[in-house]
């Protein structure tokens, strides 16, 4: 991973309203010329990701994700192109090297937002990538979510809390919780998280350097 880059990988059981924090997140840094590092690149890119499943009302293909057939995904997945990739409620979704492998490259802070699997997939081939665990309120919030969202059968909702029952106890292998209480919070807390974590003097050690360099040596 380049230096100057930053890799934040971002999970939570379905329902804990990721994709919208994800969304107040990224359309809130991105309107701030503030809200830039000290490279000039933007404060944080948000990775799309591939995936099987038809759009959500609202959702807009290479924006939310990149909505694509099952043989299109076996086509990329064959050639190696996903860091990581799992089958989820029976759909495909899958996060692209190229993507990630430029956008590092380049210098940006790169949001991933995935699922527990592939969140563990990530974090093998980028170990020093900042997790972060956003966990619901309490069981109820996260029921409540699930079925106001009206999109799915009242199996399929069944299915999701199970399932969220088993991945709440991933939380502890995370670097970062937080509680989705406001989407507008939760974003809060990953900006700060972010800022705290690109002024790490490993990540600053070269910009340190060049202007330690514009000093006189110290008298002997």
């Amino acid at each position: 991973m380049s230096r100057a880059g930053l890799l934040v990988v971002m999970t939570a059981p379905s329902g804990t309203g990721k994709s919208s924090v994800v969304r107040e997140l990224v359309g809130r840094t991105a309107a701030s010329e503030a809200a830039r590092s000290l490279l000039g690149a933007p404060f944080l890119a948000f990775s799309v990701s591939h995936t099987t499943r038809p759009p959500r009302e609202g959702e807009r293909d290479g924006i939310d994700y990149h909505f694509v057939s099952a043989e299109e995904f076996e086509r990329i997945r064959a050639q190696g192109g996903f860091v990581e990739w799992a089958l989820v409620h029976g759909h495909l979704y899958g996060t692209s090297h190229a993507e990630i492998d430029t956008a590092l490259a380049r210098g940006a802070q790169v949001l991933l937002d995935v699922d527990v699997q592939g969140a563990r997939q990530v974090v093998v081939r980028f170990p020093d990538a900042v997790t972060i665990f956003l966990l619901p309120p309490d069981y109820a919030t996260l029921e409540r979510r699930l079925r106001g969202r009206r999109s799915e059968s009242p199996a399929a909702i069944e299915e999701r809390l199970r399932t969220a029952a088993a991945e709440v106890h991933e939380y502890a292998h995370f670097r970062y919780i937080i509680v989705n209480e406001s989407i507008e919070a939760s974003a809060a807390e990953i900006r700060s998280i972010v800022t705290a974590e690109r002024a790490r003097t490993e990540r600053r050690r070269e910009i340190a350097e060049r202007i330690v360099a514009t000093f006189p040596s110290p008298a002997r």
